[in-house]
């Protein structure tokens, strides 16, 4: 088990000694049982994903009920009634649970709204609202941000010889790539189907250039390593500021992507016995 979940143990032994000292003193800390739920729900969410659950946040839910049961029934011990104990652990405990599951749920919700599902990178509406503030910060400070739009060149292709399952494999390959080569303070999505576009703060064309010669021989060789016949196309735009917003931006990443697409001059998939439409 993790350190956080000892931690979290600690924590509600703490509360139940504290809870149990404070008895005769008419005050109660009862209420901060619900703290080590709400943390372990929360830690859950962000560990598991979308659709698997954790049974921590349900092991916890308990061990708060039954520590909370036992330090009021030794409050009064031995003349607490037996079932008025067993009454209180069992309704704390569903109670408990269903708090957990309630935080779970709204953390996944809130975590998975701005997220890939499949490559793990943000959504469409992450990226324009992490794009909308790195034009602040440029506005601010002067300096440049490069915009670099990526495809998959013949990916409808590759999903018709080979199926949606290598499609996807592929989509969770580029998404790699794009976080091993790309800093933590960059910002990788994906828009849709085999559209990614990379945010790079700070950073200049020439810098853009060398970075993008670099993501598409990384992503060729894990192609050609699976034995397929696709490859990359970019484009991207260097700004400051707020001159152009979104949608002009990706317009002219995407303009210079066409005319950079190694696939407008050759037949697609020349190996592999694929074949063109």
């Amino acid at each position: 088990m993790s350190l956080r979940f000892y931690l979290i143990v600690m924590e509600i032994f703490l509360i139940t000694v504290l809870d149990y000292m404070m008895a005769d003193n008419y005050y109660s800390l009862d209420v901060l049982y619900c703290l080590p739920v709400i943390q372990t729900a929360r830690f859950s969410a962000l560990q598991t994903s979308r659709y698997s659950d954790s049974q921590t946040p349900a092991v916890i839910a308990i061990l708060c009920a039954l520590t909370w049961s036992l330090a009021e029934a030794a409050v009064t011990w031995p003349h607490f009634p037996l079932s008025a104990f067993l009454l209180n652990a069992f309704t704390r405990a569903v109670t408990f649970t269903v708090i957990g599951r309630v935080i779970t749920k709204l953390w996944k919700d809130k975590e998975y709204s701005r997220t890939d599902s499949l490559t793990g990178l943000g959504n469409r509406a992450e990226f324009i609202k992490r794009f909308e503030d790195t034009q602040s910060q440029s506005e601010r400070s002067g300096k440049p941000y490069s915009l670099l739009s990526i495809n998959i060149d013949h990916f409808r292709l590759l999903n018709d010889q080979y199926g949606h399952k290598i499609g996807d494999e592929a989509l969770i390959i580029l998404a790699d790539t794009l976080r091993e080569n790309s800093r933590r303070i960059d910002i990788a999505s994906r828009m849709g189907s085999d559209e990614f576009v990379l945010l790079l703060l700070e950073t200049n064309e020439e810098s853009t250039e060398i970075l993008t010669a670099r993501i598409e021989r990384a992503a060729k060789k894990k192609f050609n390593q699976k034995g397929w016949d696709i490859s990359l196309s970019s484009g991207h735009v260097t700004e400051i500021g707020k001159k152009r917003g979104i949608d002009e931006l990706l317009k002219t990443a995407n303009e210079k992507m066409r005319l950079n697409s190694p696939g407008s001059d050759r037949p697609p998939f020349a190996g592999n016995g694929l074949t063109a439409f």
